[in-house]
């Protein structure tokens, strides 16, 4: 017999494991929806690291992603029986898929944006430089926007103009991600800058990328009042964390990340909205 809370459990752990701009299944997040979100989380969490974590080559890199594939669509077709484990996969690795099968099932979720997901790691492995804008975008609907989406499924919504919202924050999130880990891409060989950014100089292009992601912030702004409940909360402390990243990287600042003295000023500015 399958020990949902369990599994659901190990989810979390690994979703606390690791650190990202915006908060994963926090206390601001409905309780109702955690559980759910930590699964998500989970799911693509492991995956970014079969393409971008340690030296593995990349054939090797690949065929994680893919047997990650074949366990998703076995989780969503019900299958008692899990593909055979690989080598590189983390030991509790059946325990995530019957939290996300259950996830999927419950709140009939589109499978096909874990699809999404996947399909952007492995452009990860097989990609290293972007020759524009729109591919960059094309990139990170696939990479960053699928999890906004779920997100909202999970809370009951079903509304495309909620989507394209959600939408244009993912993506500005995706890519001041981008802005803040250039060293770090630069080591793995790999860049996002893309190819065709206006500017004379690495301080010009910059700057219009940032005001580019900017924009983006602005477009997907009114998603953060179009929720109820707790997940506003949640939503708003995304996007200001999001946006107080980016100015610090419009100043200058490298690697800038948020601590704990960010809090209050987040906090005031949630209420103060």
């Amino acid at each position: 017999m399958v020990d949902l809370p369990a599994a659901y459990a190990s989810c979390a752990r690994l979703a606390r494991a690791h650190y990202e701009n915006f908060p994963v299944a926090s206390l601001l997040m409905p309780r109702r929806m955690r559980d759910d979100v930590a699964a998500i989380y989970a799911f693509a969490r492991v995956a970014d690291d079969f393409a971008d974590e340690g030296d593995l080559p990349p054939d090797i890199r690949l065929r994680l992603l893919g047997g990650w594939q074949s366990r998703l669509h076995a989780a969503v077709a019900g299958e008692a029986e899990q593909p055979p484990a690989m080598a590189g996969e983390p030991a509790d690795t059946a325990a995530m898929f019957q939290a996300l099968a259950n996830t999927i099932r419950v709140r009939d979720l589109p499978p096909e944006l874990f699809d999404d997901l996947l399909s952007a790691f492995r452009q990860d492995v097989t990609v290293t430089c972007y020759g524009s804008w729109d591919a960059l975008l094309d990139y990170c609907r696939r990479s960053a926007n699928p999890i906004g989406r779920l997100v909202l499924r999970v809370a009951g919504y079903r509304d495309a103009r909620l989507d394209g919202w959600s939408d244009a924050i993912c993506s500005a999130l995706q890519l001041t991600n981008f802005w803040q880990d250039q060293a770090v891409d630069a080591q793995r060989g790999r860049s996002y800058v893309p190819a065709d950014a206006p500017g004379r100089s690495r301080a010009e292009v910059m700057h219009g990328l940032l005001q580019r992601t900017r924009r983006l912030f602005d477009d997907g702004r009114p998603l953060c009042d179009a929720v109820r409940g707790r997940l506003r909360y949640e939503l708003r402390a995304t996007w200001l964390g999001g946006v107080r990243i980016l100015d610090r990287l419009d100043a200058g600042a490298d690697r800038p990340r948020l601590g704990l003295a960010d809090v209050p000023p987040i906090a005031l500015q949630m209420v103060t909205w």
